[in-house]
């Protein structure tokens, strides 16, 4: 499995997204910048967390119209894993892959601590080797993770178990405590931890590690591929 680590100017994260796919999962990994637009190549799509384009405007609103963004919506289209993480998470959100929109801390500050997350579905492509419920232990850092969506957005999130990962404990004043949804065909993940900076316990958890290892099992169990 060949993943597409997208940078845009600003992208901070894409060394630790990097170094969690090639290193700690042992796949395949390339940098692809912002003004790509083929993405055909690869057989998923990490966006990084950071701070795209300065965050100017509204986070990840510029970023949405890079060129490489129609490429990371046909992959989407197409069934491919697309995995967006905190500022990656704001800019599926722009772009529409991902209803509801991120709105400022409630405290208006900004958190960067690791924090008890639950897994909510671990019927998806990306939490496939967690158990439900199960709480992991997984680094925040974000000024605008406040996620919102009405409350007809949130029943139809509810009813189609699209609510993959909430906070165990409120922290930014979530909707539902929401910390990451999936979109309703189920190979779209947006959260704002961060599962790339878990994945050894150097680094005091490596509760984010099963997250990539379910994408490359879900991926081979579609894909007939035994090693």
């Amino acid at each position: 499995m060949k993943f597409a680590v997208i940078v845009f100017p600003g992208s901070n994260c894409d060394s630790d997204m990097y170094h969690a796919a090639k290193d700690e999962l042992g796949a395949e990994a390339e940098f692809v910048f912002h003004h790509e637009t083929d993405l055909s190549g690869y057989d998923g799509v990490l966006l990084p967390g950071g701070f795209s384009y300065g965050d100017y405007l509204r986070s990840g609103s510029i970023a949405q119209f890079s060129p490489v963004m129609d490429a990371v919506a046909q992959a989407a289209n197409e069934g491919k894993p697309v995995l967006g993480v905190c500022n990656g998470f704001q800019i599926l959100l722009e772009a529409g892959l991902l209803p509801g929109a991120m709105r400022r801390n409630e405290q208006l500050t900004f958190i960067c601590k690791t924090v008890p997350l639950k897994v909510v579905n671990n019927q998806t492509g990306f939490t496939g080797t967690y158990q439900e419920g199960e709480v992991i232990q997984v680094p925040v850092a974000h000024g605008e993770g406040n996620y919102y969506c009405d409350e007809e957005t949130l029943a139809e999130l509810q009813k189609n178990n699209q609510i993959v990962f909430t906070y165990k404990d409120p922290i930014n004043g979530s909707v539902a405590d929401i910390a990451g949804i999936i979109n309703e065909k189920g190979n779209v993940l947006g959260m704002m931890p961060h599962p790339e900076r878990a994945v050894d316990q150097l680094l005091g958890s490596d509760d984010g590690l099963k997250l990539f290892q379910s994408i490359v099992t879900h991926w081979r169990d579609h894909h007939a591929v035994t090693s």
